[in-house]
Formats: C-alpha cells, sequence, structure tokens
C-alpha cells in the first residue's frame, strides 16, 4: 500500500476527516506533526485497528510507558501485537520500507 493509497482509507469515522499523503509522509519519516484525536481515529481505521491500540502505539511513542502501565489493558495488548508474528513483522517493515523510500 503506498501512502496515498493508505491516506484514501485513513478516514475518522466520527468526523470524515482523512490525513493528506503529505501528513502520512511525515509520519513515515519521523518528522514533525501533530497527533490529534482524528489523526488517531483515522490512522486506526486506515489499519483496521481498534482506536485504543493506535492511541497506545502514539502514547508509547511519543510519551512513553511505565511497566506499570504495560501489564494491562491496550499498552499491555500493543506490546503483544508488535511481537505476535514475525510474518506480518516482515509485511509491515517492507511497507514502511516503500513509504520511506517515498517521502
Amino acid at each position: 500500500m503506498s501512502t496515498r493509497e493508505f491516506a484514501a482509507v485513513a478516514v475518522d469515522p466520527e468526523t470524515g476527516w482523512m490525513p493528506s499523503k503529505s501528513l502520512i509522509g511525515k509520519i513515515v519519516a519521523a518528522q514533525g506533526y501533530n497527533i490529534t484525536p482524528q489523526l488517531v481515529s483515522a490512522i486506526a481505521a486506515g489499519l483496521e485497528l481498534d482506536r485504543a491500540i493506535v492511541a497506545a502505539a502514539a502514547h508509547l511513542q511519543v510519551i512513553g510507558y511505565t511497566d506499570d502501565e504495560l501489564s494491562t489493558g491496550a499498552p499491555a495488548k500493543l506490546i503483544r501485537v508488535i511481537g505476535s508474528n514475525a510474518e506480518s513483522d516482515e509485511k509491515a517493515q517492507a511497507v514502511a520500507d516503500r513509504w520511506d523510500a517515498e517521502a
């Protein structure tokens, strides 16, 4: 999936807001961008993940977690999802590499 294709399916279901291709490129390239509730919802929709998991990922990336916070709820589930499947990790890395090359 290209950044353009992802931007087209990443739609906040509550507001209809969609991130631009350039915003997706900034996220992939780890450049500066603002995390908003609409962005979290749109990314969750685009990835077909529960919003709480994407919110936990954003929190982990920006703020980090304490060990206690990682024991239950969405943060713990996120950590399990990240480390759950080597094949999906390879696919995810291939997509990230392609997006990196496009950015």
